[in-house]
């Protein structure tokens, strides 16, 4: 999917909606990455979906953020 029809398909994200939604796994707070168009997760390590300015709140849907599986397995050590 190139660019444009990536920021044109979530043009109708409503960042005022983080106010309402919650991480699936933690119950925690999301953050909104327009680069990459996820709600991210920090507490649970995880980056949700947008799509068609929809979000995707599947654990099986999310991508999980590199930064925190390299910290997690840092402090299991």
């Amino acid at each position: 999917m190139d660019t444009d029809k990536r920021a044109e398909g979530n043009a109708s994200f409503n960042p005022e909606l983080l106010e309402w939604l919650v991480c699936p796994m933690t119950k925690g707070s999301l953050a909104w990455d327009s680069d990459r168009d996820e709600l991210v997760s920090k507490s649970a390590g995880l980056a949700y979906p947008v799509r068609d300015g929809i979000p995707i709140l599947l654990a099986s849907e999310a991508r999980t953020i590199t930064s925190r599986v390299v910290k997690l397995r840092a402090s299991r050590r």
